[in-house]
Parts: structure tokens; sequence; C-alpha cells
């Protein structure tokens, strides 16, 4: 029997992917190379945002074309956990739906309907709380040649923003332990990883559903501890729990890359509060300042929303002024995204079109300070890890590599695009990079075999 699963949405979900194949790979199943070729398709669908919600109900027709009528067709996730009651009126060709923590349960149930093809079975669990973390070492791996991987770090979140419907999928916040997540960073490292993702809802969170000393501060250090040349980089980082022990663990670490993802939604308090975010524009300067003056060449990346319910023009302003005078080093923008169940879905709503507006014009502003952030750049020697190549459109003189540095996430952030040297470095290896040029989001150079400054 063959497995395949279609994966979408966010890291989190591809690292509930990657535990999935585990769970399928221990039941006896192989991979299938396709759709077409499996005899359990799996899709794994992301419910967040109106888009991503599109997307899912997109690949799920799409996966029940394609896939042979012997095949079993499995809808999992966030929209199969949020909608499963609604998806299963509508959606006939489905013949499981599963929950965000059924993974486990999954390849049993498939060998059982597979071998006497009962009558449907909707497996989603009553509380997005069962079987809260996976044992270390049941994951595998879709492609073992990766330079990073993820490791989710804790599940579920208490913050009660009103805008997001995650705590109502995913259920209050856990950690898991750090000997576990140890264990797997070391396993990863054994692959090759050159770099650890932490994640999850609220990483910040971390250890402060538990009374005991855990930290963040302190996986940290945990992890740092595991030999071999590897950058471990944090995402998801709230801003009112960024504590001057985690700032600390930061700046002395040199596995630690200086780099933070804290996505602070706002800058207006009235907006803030209308959040629910539990923060407010004293704090977030303050984190803001506190990073950049104990950390060394820290680059902060943040993500914005525009068009919450309520947002006046005056706070739109002032949200405009904020990231100009800031200057943030990353920055993505979401136009407010109307979510039925949350509390700001109950709101005044601003047009569409507004929030659209509102998007555009700090992404334009963004795209000229990530410009000149970039043009600083030329003249440096950047270390950098390999992530693929370029082949020559020509020959192969052409051939140009792509990576990134330390402040920049994969998939999210910006490129460093090189000529290599002869018998110099390939993928998956540290480089040294003179950049020697720049554009909007990414900068050009040429491969050194040493540092130059």
């Amino acid at each position: 029997m063959k497995i395949f699963i279609e994966t979408l949405g966010c890291p989190k979900n591809f690292n509930d992917s990657e535990y999935a194949y585990g769970s399928f790979f221990s039941a006896g199943f192989k991979k299938a190379d396709s759709i077409s070729d499996a005899d359990v398709v799996v899709v794994n669908t992301c419910g967040f945002i109106h888009d991503a919600k599109v997307e899912s109900i997109d690949a799920i027709f799409d996966a029940a074309q394609k896939k042979k009528t012997s095949a079993l067709l499995v809808v999992s996730g966030c929209l199969s956990q949020r909608y499963m009651e609604e998806l299963e009126k509508e959606m006939p060709e489905v013949d499981i739906f599963a929950g965000v923590n059924d993974y486990f349960d999954l390849p049993e149930i498939c060998k059982k309907r597979l071998n006497d093809g009962k009558s449907k079975d909707a497996v989603l669990t009553k509380s997005p709380q069962k079987n809260d973390f996976p044992e270390p070492g049941s994951r595998a791996f879709e492609n073992v040649n990766n330079n990073s991987y993820t490791i989710k770090i804790s599940e579920g979140c208490n913050n009660k923003c009103a805008f997001c419907i995650i705590p109502s999928i995913r259920g209050s916040f856990r950690s898991r332990y750090i000997q576990d997540i140890v264990k797997e960073a070391e396993f990863l490292v054994t692959l090759g990883a050159k770099e650890i993702i932490l994640i999850g809802q609220d990483v910040t969170a971390f250890g402060t559903d538990r009374r005991n000393e855990d930290t963040l501060a302190l996986l940290l250090r945990e992890v740092s501890k595991i030999e071999g040349e590897f950058w471990i980089r944090l995402m998801y980082c709230y801003d009112n729990k960024i504590t001057d022990e985690l700032i600390a663990e930061i700046m002395r670490n040199k596995k630690v890359c200086k780099y933070i993802d804290m996505p602070i939604q706002h800058i207006s308090d009235n907006v803030l509060s209308a959040m629910r975010r539990g923060s407010d524009s004293d704090l977030i300067i303050e984190r803001i300042r506190a990073l950049r003056s104990n950390i060394d060449d820290i680059h902060i990346r943040t993500t914005l929303i525009t068009g919450f319910p309520g947002e006046s023009e005056a706070d739109f302003d002032k949200l405009y002024e904020f990231v100009r005078e800031q200057e943030f080093d990353r920055l993505g923008v979401f136009s407010y995204s109307e979510e039925e169940g949350t509390e700001a879905a109950k709101r005044k709503q601003i047009s569409d079109e507004i929030r659209e507006q509102r998007r555009d014009s700090i992404m334009r502003l963004q795209a000229e300070i990530s410009k000149n952030k970039n043009k600083m750049m030329v003249g440096k020697t950047m270390k950098v890890l390999i992530d693929g190549v370029m082949e020559g459109e020509h020959s192969p003189a052409e051939r140009m590599l792509i990576g990134r540095t330390e402040f920049d996430a994969p998939e999210i952030d910006n490129c460093v695009i090189f000529k290599p040297v002869t018998g110099g470095k390939d993928i998956g290896e540290f480089t040294f990079v003179h950049i020697t040029g720049s554009s909007d989001y990414d900068v050009y150079g040429q491969e050194v075999q040493t540092p130059l400054n």
C-alpha cells in the first residue's frame, strides 16, 4: 500500500505531515510518487484565513479527480478540524475526515477501510488536544537532503487575539519536554541539518504551562550543546513574552541566529486593544529597543495587519509612520481576513478595497526600506548557507548558487545569489560570499574561500 500527502499552509502543517508519513511508514505503507499512484491520499489542509481555505478546498477537489477510483481520500488538518461537519455534507468524495491530532490513528483506519470497505469513518477528535506530542524519531522526511528542518516545540495557543481562530482549532497551549526536543534536534543534525527552526503558535510561551524552570532561553542553550555547525532560528515570538533572559541568550549563543520573528500586527494602541494582543505601543517599542541595543546586528522580522475593524485613517497613519521610523529588516503585511467564529468578525468591517490599499501602501514603503538596507550590504562578506542552484541558461559557466544569511528564514526572506568558485562549496554547506550588488529583496555576489572582512 502507498501513501501520498498533499500539504498546504504554514511550516507547522508541513511538520505535522512529516509525522504523518512516519506513522504510515511504521504501519507498512510506502510513499507514492504522485496522487494517481497512491492507495491513500491525504490532503493536509489550512483553515486559518479565507485564501488558505479556498486553496485547501481546491486541493481536495483536485485530489479527488486525480486519485485512483479505489484509493481513499483523507482530509486532515485545520480546515477539517474547523469545518468537519460542513465538509462531510458537502464533499461525499472524501472517505475520511481527520483533525489536527489524528495522524497516528489514520494508518490503521485506512488499512481497515482498504481491506473491508466498510462505511465512512469520520475520525475527528472531539478535542484538538488529543495525542499532544509524538515520540521523537517517529517523523519521516520527504527530502533528507534539506538544509533546514523545523521542530515544533509547542502546540496550541492561550492568546485570545480577536482575529484568530487558532486556539479553537489547535487547543490550549502546551510545551514539549526539552529532552524530547533535544533528541529530535540531535537526529536532525545527524541527517545533515545546518539549520534548526523552532516553531509553534507562540514559541516565547515555551515552558509557561509548567511549574518548573523550563524557558525558551534554556531550550536554546540545551539545543546549542549538540555538536556540529548549525544555526538555530526562532519563529513566532510575541513581543510581550520576549524576556531579558531570552535577549541575553540570543546575544551570547553563537549558534542562535541574530534574527527574531516578532509579529506585532499593529502599533496603534486603539487597534492593539481591539485586537486583544495583550500588548501596547510602549512595550513593543521598548522590546525593539532592547533587542537592538543588546544584540549586535539583530535582524527583526515582523508582520502587520491592515484594515482591522475600527482601524481609522489616523491609526493607519501611525502604523505607516512607525514602519518608516523603525526600518524593519524583514516585514510582511496582510490585509485583514474576516473569520467566522472570531470576535472581530462580529464588528463593523472595513471595505476590502481600503484593506488592500493600506496593505499595498506599507509594502511599497517596505520595498524601499529593503532596497536601501540591501545596498548597505554591498562590499561586505557574509556567511551563507547554500540552498539551491541556478543552472546556466547557455553553459555550465553561468551556473549560480542560491543561499541565505543567518538573517533570512527559508522561503520567506531574502536570498543571496552568487557565482561559485572552482572547488567551492555546494548545496547544504556553509560558505562565504562577497556581496557585489543588490535589488529590492535580494543581494548578489561572488563566493570566496575565506572571509574578506
